[in-house]
């Protein structure tokens, strides 16, 4: 007779395709799923990009209100709700600093295993006296709730652990989707957009978010037109400034130098057909598709706010101050058109060898799951 699978619950905001879900979905697709089941509470009523595969991989979504709407009992309530109705062996928080939350539910359920997760490094400008009360509560429930403490960078496990003794969950892709046939998804993708022959691609994937800083991506664009009006950025992704980066890229006047591809599930097609990835985040908890782009064989120019681990020793990551002038920015840029591009068989050796590799490394999440005793 065979076994149901262990089911895990991970509490997440939504499940679009930003860094830390894509890594819970790499995970998700190569688990032995007939052993181990992974769930969902969202905190969106929109569907999320990945709500459908998740269904069709066997998982269940389940959608509450957020922290903030419904006040920390109300919170609390509607989380154990879900808990105790169903047979998880595990909960694993995904949202930061209000992951206490979830883990203190699970506990109140009884649920042995209480994973919190740190996947960024925010509040890193000066804290107010308020930020800092606030966060000195928040870390206090994750200590309460939480039976085990993982993070995807050094950097993101001091922001809200401290000093605790933290797993270190390396963020995984899959190495065979990226390294692919660049000349061919740079061909079709041009085609694709219309794009001339002598283009320069600047490629950027993320959300429209504060922390990505696209106007900071912008200003270094202008500047790089200014000089040659071959270049053309393509920026992936969407969010709540998407609308503002619109409008300031026609004040610009570099709107025709852009093109705003929204969502995409051809991540890896795409990041093939950059000349250059271009990755000017204020902050980042790690940066996974930075990996990605590296193991399409894409030079990074990336701000050194991001973790310097995200360097895959391939020669393709240049960290460039976000003091820095755009002239700065704009010279990297340029050397990084001229790099040399590693073989695929190098790229393999030495992501994998950083223990980048998701067939690889999902036991490390399967072994977080086991309930001793």
């Amino acid at each position: 007779m065979n076994k149901e699978p262990k089911r895990i619950l991970h509490i997440v905001s939504s499940m679009e395709r930003g860094g830390a879900e894509t890594l819970i979905m790499n995970v998700y697709r190569n688990l032995d799923r007939s052993k181990i089941q992974f769930d969902f509470i969202t905190h969106s009523i929109q569907k999320g990009d990945y709500e459908d595969e998740i269904s069709e991989l066997g998982g269940k979504i389940f959608k509450i209100a957020s922290l903030g709407q419904l006040g920390p009992f109300l919170y609390l309530k509607e989380l154990m709700k879900i808990m105790k109705s169903n047979v998880f062996v595990a909960v694993h928080s995904h949202t930061d600093y209000q992951s206490g939350f979830p883990a203190l539910a699970a506990k109140l359920c009884g649920i042995k295993k209480r994973i919190c997760h740190s996947h960024s490094t925010n509040w890193q400008k000066g804290y107010s006296q308020k930020e800092k009360i606030t966060l000195t509560i928040l870390r206090s429930i994750i200590r309460v709730g939480a039976t085990d403490y993982c993070s995807c960078s050094e950097e993101a496990a001091q922001f809200l652990f401290g000093n605790r003794k933290v797993n270190i969950l390396k963020n995984g892709i899959d190495l065979n989707q990226f390294v692919r046939n660049k000349t061919s998804d740079r061909k079709s993708v041009m085609e694709e957009l219309k794009l001339p022959e002598s283009v320069k691609i600047i490629g950027h994937v993320g959300r429209f978010s504060e922390s990505k800083n696209h106007i900071f991506l912008l200003k270094v664009l202008k500047k790089l037109v200014d000089q040659d009006n071959r270049y053309v950025a393509l920026l992936i992704g969407d969010g709540p400034l998407r609308t503002q980066i619109e409008k300031e890229a026609e004040m610009l006047g570099i709107l025709n130098q852009i093109r705003f591809l929204g969502v995409r599930a051809d991540i890896s097609r795409l990041m093939n057909a950059f000349d250059v990835f271009l990755f000017p985040s204020k902050f980042e908890g790690f940066g996974i598709v930075t990996i990605e782009a590296q193991c399409s064989g894409t030079p990074c120019v990336i701000s050194d706010t991001v973790p310097k681990t995200t360097d895959m020793g391939l020669g393709l990551a240049s960290f460039v101050s976000l003091n820095a002038c755009f002239e700065d920015w704009c010279t990297n840029i340029k050397e990084a058109l001229s790099m040399e591009r590693p073989a695929s068989n190098m790229i393999l050796k030495e992501i994998s060898k950083r223990g980048y590799n998701i067939q690889s490394n999902v036991n490390d999440w399967i072994e977080l799951y086991v309930v001793s005793g």
